[in-house]
């Protein structure tokens, strides 16, 4: 059980009165109330927690985390203490110990099924995927079972290529509950495979749930994409087509976006004069950023790069996305060009991590080529690494992918579509010209070409080794792109070209500017 024990009368008015005197403002005197009242009882958890809380408040880290850890030394299964650490220690890029912290005080506690979900959100949000499905699979083992734990335990098993097992926590999830349709389950169901026949139960069970009258449009738009990848998969052209269609048309309906706005924001970076470089401060790692159009092979190429034992590839990072706006806000070039180096340690806390040094650092992040710029003004050193595919083979592969909201809400349309190409590719030569020796362009058809000579070629650019030592068996990293299957599967050419296809069912296609 959580050791936990409710605050004493006088406690409790040490909290009203501190609380209080956070609402006035006065940090300051809330800090002395709750240091003496921890001081008349040091045993009382719930003054030590709020007096971690309002240091993180007033950026004491390192006395919040003696704080934490003090509680949960006394209490190791202080459920509330250990997530505020966790988070604490997320935000410092201190992953392996965020990890540690949860996953012993869920040992150490009978978590509610609340909690549980808790600690295995945050898990996932600190790349500890392997910790969170335990979390998920221990649950079970004691009879606590949640179609919500199932639903994630699914996308955990995908995400680190447990395929089979993920199946079996997805189908628990639907049959567990009907929220699992607005999950989009089904269509986690349907990224697990490469389907070869028509009479896979799965192809049925998406047709039963679409001739359901009360589905939601997000719920319906998610079995619809189901059922177009899995009818693609079969050649089955005009269905999937069909499918896709409407799922498109749905999800434009509830998220429109703007291309105006977007062409702006390109007009906007290619005028902006480049910021100050940072002075080099010797770093001995390299941060790489992989660059574009999403769905142009940047999974592939990630994970290539990736089996080299000095690199370590973070995903899909969204801290240089945040970063950037908050500079870009600073009026005085005086108080941006004090806040450069605050923003460099705080991305490479998050990209350099606890774990394992490295001497190579890979950024997935698409969005980053609005912040070449930023990449280079902070990073002198880093490397940026532009992937490009064929226009229509690229706008195909987004139109047929389900994204989550608000990350490309313009893969819906292709004229959308095809404006965001467009300005991609201005960005990045404008880039390539600014830093000719910092951003080299990957093509998609080039590397599913001759894999061996693409990553040869960058490896020596990089300066890695060229010959890439296979990943050893269970040392695969979990992956929480949209290619989480297509990454794990040997190379190949079959999507080269693939637009051609679905020219005659999707003439949009046909009207566009190919390379």
């Amino acid at each position: 059980m959580t050791p936990t024990s409710p605050a004493l009368p006088d406690e409790q008015l040490s909290l009203q009165a501190a609380q209080a005197q956070v609402l006035r403002g006065d940090v300051a005197a809330a800090a002395s109330t709750l240091e003496a009242a921890v001081a008349a009882h040091p045993e009382s958890d719930e003054l030590a927690l709020a007096l971690a809380g309002l240091a993180i408040q007033r950026g004491d880290r390192r006395g919040a985390e003696r704080r934490l850890r003090g509680i949960l030394q006394r209490a190791p299964g202080h459920l509330p203490a250990a997530f505020v650490l966790a988070r604490l220690l997320r935000e410092q890029g201190r992953m392996v110990a965020a990890g540690e912290v949860l996953t012993g005080a869920c040992t150490a506690s009978t978590a509610s099924m609340e909690q549980r979900l808790t600690a295995v959100e945050l898990l996932d949000d600190c790349g500890r995927q392997a910790q969170a499905l335990q979390l998920c699979t221990d649950a079970f083992a004691r009879g606590l079972d949640d179609p919500r734990l199932r639903a994630h335990a699914g996308a955990l098993a995908s995400q680190l290529g447990r395929f089979d097992e993920a199946r079996l926590h997805q189908q628990a999830a639907l049959a567990g509950s009907p929220l699992a349709l607005e999950w989009h389950v089904p269509l986690g169901l349907a990224g697990l495979q490469r389907y070869r026949d028509r009479q896979h139960p799965d192809l049925a069970l998406f047709e039963h749930y679409l001739a359901r009258n009360d589905l939601s449009p997000h719920a319906r738009s998610g079995l619809l994409f189901a059922l177009g990848k899995a009818c693609d998969d079969l050649g089955e052209h005009a269905r999937a087509a069909a499918a896709w269609a409407e799922a498109n048309r749905m999800v434009r309906e509830r998220q429109p976006w703007n291309r105006k706005a977007w062409r702006r924001s390109v007009e906007l970076r290619l005028a902006r004069p480049a910021p100050p470089v940072q002075p080099d401060t010797g770093h001995d790692w390299t941060p790489i950023f992989i660059v574009g159009m999403p769905r142009s092979g940047s999974t592939l190429l990630a994970e290539q790069l990736a089996r080299h034992p000095a690199v370590r590839h973070r995903g899909e990072l969204p801290w240089l996305p945040t970063l950037a706006p908050r500079l870009d806000a600073i009026a005085s070039d005086r108080e941006r060009a004090a806040q450069m180096p605050l923003a460099a340690a705080a991305y490479t806390a998050q990209l350099v991590q606890d774990d394992a040094p490295a001497r190579w650092y890979i950024d997935k992040q698409p969005h980053n080529d609005m912040h070449v710029d930023l990449i280079l003004a902070l990073f002198p050193q880093a490397r940026v690494i532009h992937c490009r595919r064929n226009a229509r083979d690229n706008a195909l592969s987004l139109w047929m992918q389900s994204f989550h909201p608000g990350t490309q809400d313009f893969a819906c349309d292709f004229a959308d579509i095809a404006a965001v190409i467009h300005g991609t590719r201005r960005l990045m030569a404008h880039w390539q010209r600014r830093y000719p020796t910092a951003v080299r362009e990957v093509r998609y058809e080039d590397l599913v070409a001759d894999p061996a000579a693409c990553i040869g070629a960058l490896a020596d650019w990089l300066g890695l080794p060229a010959a890439i030592p296979p990943v050893a068996p269970g040392q695969e990293r979990a992956i929480n792109t949209a290619s989480l299957w297509q990454a794990r599967q040997p190379v190949h050419s079959r999507s080269v070209q693939r637009w051609r296809a679905y020219a005659a069912l999707l003439p949009e296609l046909a009207c566009m500017a190919d390379d």
